[in-house]
This record gives structure tokens, C-alpha cells and sequence, in this order.
């Protein structure tokens, strides 16, 4: 049943069971988090998210007050929530210092700087100064993995990152110790997270307390230009967005798709762009009394070429890999018809399936989305949890 409410004067209808928040959120108004992430479970520890409701006393945290929980009014007029009153801004400035107390001042220095959600809020609800001289918290840093960087001064403890271990990459490798200003993001048995998904939580952290380690110190956010695209790292087809500076590839980040990855992707889709400038032949090679020697293009290609005509049509063939596009292996079919050879295919191992019965032969047609209502699902040869991280989440 719809839900009328007044919301900073604008009267407005949300459907039942959803949160103040995201109430605020049709209503087009912006409310400040922290902890609170539309899908993760709620944990409203950051309190950022204050807002005012006629009736009640003190400011209530909107991320985990849900509709249903707000009766009218006496009268049976709909209940009226403010978000931008003295009260609310005063509270904002509040929780804010509070969370500033204890984080450093990195920012020229952290690889978050640029698209920190810390930054931008404490530039839209802070204050300028603060009340407090005393020593900052001194937090030892943490190994994660090879992936997340840790600067744990930094960390507000929003536990985001942990709940996302928990609820969807299904393994309860991070976790809370301590209380109030010792609390302390750690793995308890001092490892490393070995989740094929860990790189979500350097995207999901805040602040700069977890950052990508393999990015770090290398560019800043406003440098780079966005290029939506798709993975092709598995057969999820998970939405990416893939940042360059100039002609170098420098991050990859997912794009939302419920239908598909939601807005998470695998460590192996993430990182893979270190292979565009990590170990990668820079020049030809032409094998000479049994070692490979550098070459220019001409000697390469001139050897080549002698080679393939020398060699009977009969006894030339070509294999596209899988990762080649529709263009590249039009032009390998083009080249071996005009060597006379019709010896090219592009199926690999894993399609070894009668060409006369089409994709229907092995192609099942169900959609991710089909997958999660499935009663069972049969894999055979297949290891979801390696070779498609997401699908596995």
C-alpha cells in the first residue's frame, strides 16, 4: 500500500516497505551516507544520515527508519520530514566532526583524493575548523591481499567492506574488533583475503582507508577518460567501464547492470589491464641459429612471408584465439583463401560441438537472472568460483 509523506514541504508517494532514505531519494533529495550502500544489509553506524520527523524528539537515522515505521498523524495528515532545517544541519556538522577527529589529513597524498566521498561531504556539511588539538589514533596497517592497499588511519568504520564479505562475496574473511575509537578492521588471523571478488571493497570504502594497491601513486581520477564497455574475461559479460590516460589503460571499473554483475566484477577482470603494459613483446623477434633476436617489422614480415609461400596450401592452417575479434578473424579467413588454403577455424577446447546443430547445441539460452531461480543447476567441468567470480557471488 503507497506511503504519503511531506518531505521538506513537497508532498510525496512511495511504495510500502522502502526506507526513509530512499524515500528522500525519489522525492529528489540528497541525504549523506557513509554506511548505508542499496545493496548491502544496514548497519547505521555513521549516523550522517540524520533528518528530522515531526514528532520525534532528536533527528532519526534515515537509512534505518523504514516508512511502514512512521504512523500519521493524529489528525490522519501524512507525516512530515525535514531534511535541511538548523536542527539537521547542526547534527550533520556533528556526526562530521566527530568522523574527522581521527582521520588525517592525507588528502594531497591519498589515491582516493578526487572521488572521496569523505572529501565531498565534509566540503557540503562540515565546517571549516575543529574543536579538538589532541594526538590523533595511530592504527597499524593491515595486509589484505596483493590487491587492497591499507592506510587504516583513514577508516571511518563504516564496515562496508565487511559486510560485503559476508552477504555477497560469501566468505566472512573481514571483521570488527575493538569498540569506539579502538574498533579495528582486520582479517583475525592476520592473512590475506583470498575472495576472487576482493577488489569490490576498494571500491565500496568511502575514504581512503582501502585503496587498489596495484593503482597506487599512478593517476588521479580527473585525468582519466571513460569508456563504458564489456568484459570479455568470462562468459558473465559483466558492464565495465574502462579509464585510460591518453593511450594507457590505467584501471577498470564495473558499470551498473542488475541484470548482469549488479556492481561488482572479479579480481581477474579488474587487474587485467596490467597485461596491456606488463611483459608484452615490444618488437619483433626472428629465431636465429636457435635464439630469438630482435627484428624490424620489414625482416619479420618478409620472413613470413617467404615462409608461407614456400609451404604447399594443404600444409597451412590458422586457429583464431578466443579473445579475437569479429574483424581480426574475418581478415585470418581472408588471407589463408587467398593462400588457398581452407584450413582456419575458431573453435577452441571448449566447443568441440557439431557446427551443423548451431549455438542450440550447447547454448541453453537462460539468463542470470533465471540461474538464481533454478531449483538446481548442473556444472559440468566447470569451477563458477574461478572462472566466473560474479555468477558465483
Amino acid at each position: 500500500m503507497p506511503k504519503q509523506l511531506i518531505i521538506d514541504g513537497m508532498p510525496i508517494e512511495v511504495e510500502d516497505g522502502i526506507t526513509l532514505l530512499q524515500a528522500c531519494e525519489q522525492a529528489g533529495i540528497e541525504i549523506p551516507r557513509f554506511c548505508y550502500h542499496e545493496r548491502l544489509s544496514i548497519a547505521g553506524n555513521c549516523r550522517m544520515c540524520l533528518v528530522e520527523v515531526q514528532g520525534s524528539p532528536k533527528p532519526v537515522a534515515s537509512c534505518a527508519m523504514g516508512v511502514n515505521d512512521l504512523p500519521p498523524n493524529r489528525d490522519g495528515s501524512p507525516k512530515v520530514i525535514n531534511t535541511r532545517t538548523p536542527m539537521v544541519k547542526k547534527a550533520r556538522e556533528g556526526v562530521m566532526e566527530f568522523l574527522l577527529i581521527n582521520h588525517p589529513l592525507d588528502c594531497p597524498i591519498c589515491d582516493q583524493g578526487g572521488e572521496c566521498d569523505l572529501q565531498d561531504q565534509a566540503m557540503a556539511y562540515g565546517f571549516g575548523g575543529s574543536r579538538f588539538a589532541e594526538n590523533k589514533r595511530a592504527v597499524e596497517e593491515k595486509y589484505l591481499g596483493p590487491v587492497i592497499k591499507t592506510a587504516m588511519n583513514r577508516c571511518i568504520h563504516c564496515t562496508r567492506c565487511v559486510r560485503f564479505m559476508a552477504e555477497v562475496a560469501g566468505v566472512e574473511e573481514l571483521g570488527a574488533i575493538g569498540r569506539g575509537e579502538d574498533m579495528e578492521i582486520t582479517t583475525y588471523l592476520e592473512r590475506g583475503i583470498v575472495s576472487e571478488l576482493s577488489g569490490n571493497v576498494n571500491d565500496l570504502c568511502p575514504v581512503g582507508a582501502l585503496t587498489h594497491r596495484p593503482w597506487a601513486f599512478i593517476y588521479r581520477p580527473w585525468e582519466l577518460s571513460k569508456t563504458e564497455s564489456i568484459d570479455v574475461m568470462d562468459a558473465v559479460g559483466s558492464n565495465i567501464r574502462v579509464d585510460a590516460r591518453g593511450r594507457e589503460v590505467l584501471r577498470i571499473l564495473p558499470r551498473n547492470n542488475d541484470a548482469v554483475n549488479e556492481e561488482w566484477i572479479s579480481d581477474k577482470t579488474r587487474y587485467i589491464a596490467d597485461g596491456l603494459r606488463t611483459q608484452r613483446l615490444d618488437r619483433p623477434y626472428v629465431r636465429r641459429n636457435g635464439r630469438l633476436e630482435p627484428a624490424t617489422w620489414d625482416e619479420a614480415l618478409s620472413l613470413v612471408a617467404a615462409r608461407l609461400k614456400a609451404a604447399r596450401p594443404d600444409r597451412i592452417g590458422a586457429i583464431a584465439g578466443d579473445l579475437a575479434g569479429a574483424e581480426e578473424m574475418f581478415a585470418l579467413g581472408d588471407l589463408l583463401v587467398r593462400l588457398g588454403s581452407r584450413s582456419f577455424d575458431c573453435r577452441q577446447d571448449g566447443a568441440r560441438l557439431d557446427p551443423r546443430l548451431g549455438r542450440a547445441s550447447y547454448l541453453f539460452n537462460s539468463t542470470i537472472e533465471g540461474i538464481e531461480r533454478a531449483d538446481a543447476i548442473l556444472l559440468v567441468g566447470a569451477n563458477p568460483r574461478l572462472e566466473a567470480a560474479v555468477l558465483n557471488a
